[in-house]
């Protein structure tokens, strides 16, 4: 495969409309963090209980990667988007009506199966127009994009919350997914045209398995998504319940991480061209194994919260070297099939996610420590594969 990018000049609005896409999982968690208390409360739920809504979100995320990936690299990339996107909106405004937490988690299972549709398709429409490392420079692009959604997600969430209450937020990603109708239909190109979905083995993943190299990145990504969706399942418990900020408070906080993310990613697209993916990557496998290990001493010792905040920045920023090089990297290594191979790597990321805020849930005890812990367990094993790249 070679490391140019095809002869594609993508424009802004398509580069917006592909930013939405992979933000799809984010704006459907991120935008009703700062509701969690609230919910728990009135639907009168035990501690964790909603931290579980996202498990199951990640469930039905990773699991419906897994139709959506050869779907598309049968029929093509626009008509099981649209199919995709009609199903999140749905489970959205099911969402919207719940009146307890197996209710919500049941439609959150749903948006999060339509959703997937929009990640895993989108990261195959990058694949479709570009290779090596213009790949992972498009993907920096788009992260740092996407990622304005976690920064404003939780404020913009707190607003809803204090002015409409908590089933308007589920009601606005239902207005988000018409959105992204709309917009596939008027500005998406089908970039998998028919002569390219000839011969092409979509009903076995034993090819994608068999890909030691790809295998590796997965389970990278994974372990790693685990601490991310651990952060994203207790940082609002951590803020709000433990510190005792306000939603508006907090909200500053998980956006000063998501900024960070965005300086992040704008600098990998810069020197990933000249340092290649996976020394970028391990780069911020290094910052997430040390700032995690300092959470865990901080929250030990204690401290306030704003050094406590200052800390997971630190973890934070390493997601703009390792997500989109990770992702990248593996889609990198396939030729054909790479809805399969998109599949494969949302599985896992979104499969690590779910284990990881799973775990969150059943350790959650009102302190910091099952959340600081998860981050320097998950870290660590994240290291280890990496630490295997160069032998593969």
């Amino acid at each position: 495969m070679t490391d140019s990018a095809t002869n594609q000049r993508m424009r802004p609005a398509l580069y917006a409309f592909l930013a939405l896409l992979l933000g799809f999982s984010s704006i459907s968690t991120d935008l009703y963090l700062p509701a969690m208390p609230t919910m728990e409360l009135e639907f009168g739920a035990n501690h964790g209980a909603l931290e579980w809504t996202v498990s199951g979100y990640l469930l039905g995320f990773s699991i419906g990667q897994l139709f959506w990936g050869p779907f598309s690299d049968r029929r093509g990339r626009k008509l099981p988007l649209a199919i995709g996107i009609s199903i999140f909106i749905v489970g959205s405004l099911g969402c919207s009506l719940a009146g307890g937490v197996t209710v919500l988690l049941l439609c959150r299972i749903v948006q999060a199966l339509g959703a997937s549709a929009a990640v895993v398709i989108g990261r195959a429409i990058v694949a479709d127009l570009y290779q090596g490392r213009a790949a992972a420079q498009v993907l920096s692009t788009l992260t740092a994009i996407m990622v304005i959604a976690p920064m404003i997600g939780p404020s913009l969430g707190a607003r809803i919350l204090d002015w409409f209450g908590w089933n308007a937020i589920f009601w606005f990603l239902g207005v988000v997914g018409v959105i992204a109708l709309v917009l596939l239909v008027t500005i998406l190109p089908e970039t998998h045209p028919s002569q390219r979905r000839a011969n092409i083995d979509t009903t076995s993943f034993r090819d994608i398995l068999g890909n030691r190299r790809l295998v590796l990145y997965g389970l990278i990504t994974g372990a790693y998504t685990a601490g991310v969706f651990s952060y994203v399942a207790g940082s609002s418990f951590a803020f709000v319940s433990w510190y005792g900020l306000s939603p508006d408070a907090y909200g500053l906080v998980f956006g000063a991480g998501a900024l960070g993310i965005i300086g992040m990613n704008l600098l990998n697209r810069r020197m990933v061209a000249t340092r290649g993916v996976d020394h970028m990557l391990f780069i911020g496998v290094v910052i997430a194994v040390v700032f995690s290990a300092l959470a865990l001493v901080a929250a030990l010792v204690g401290v306030n919260a704003w050094l406590f905040g200052a800390l997971l920045l630190g973890y934070c920023l390493s997601n703009g070297l390792i997500s989109a090089n990770a992702l990248s990297g593996g889609l990198n290594t396939v030729e054909h099939g790479r809805g399969r191979a998109s599949a494969f790597l949302g599985f896992t990321q979104y499969g690590g996610g779910m284990v990881g805020s799973l775990i969150l849930g059943f350790l959650a005890n009102g302190t910091l420590m099952p959340l600081v812990t998860m981050l320097f367990a998950t870290s660590v094993v994240c290291a280890l594969f990496a630490s295997r790249l160069h032998r593969v």
